[in-house]
């Protein structure tokens, strides 16, 4: 399953280094992976995975990737993480609150 999040239109995009700082505050091991083809933010011991749009460093959308059957569903902390900062989630509804 996945879930898209962005910050609202019209808002600020925030570095990436945001986003890893905001899901360590909520007692997640965060680590920043760049590669050629994008970033990719792991989370240690889950197999869920954040994949992030950057340019120049700062990012405005990033897709969760959640992994199935997970004991520690890292879920409400991702979400609780991105609307810190002030993001929102997207699907085919629209926009909904993350908090």
């Amino acid at each position: 399953m996945q879930t898209v999040v962005q910050t609202p239109e019209g808002e600020v995009a925030c570095t990436i280094r945001e986003v890893v700082a905001a899901l360590k505050k909520q007692k997640l091991e965060a680590r920043h992976e760049a590669k050629d083809w994008g970033d990719w933010i792991h989370l240690e011991g889950s197999e869920t995975v954040i994949s992030i749009e950057s340019m120049r460093g700062l990012t405005s959308t990033a897709t969760i990737e959640h992994a199935e059957d997970e004991v520690d569903d890292p879920r409400l902390a991702i979400f609780a993480a991105f609307h810190q900062l002030g993001w929102i989630g997207i699907d085919e509804d629209g926009e909904y609150p993350l908090g």
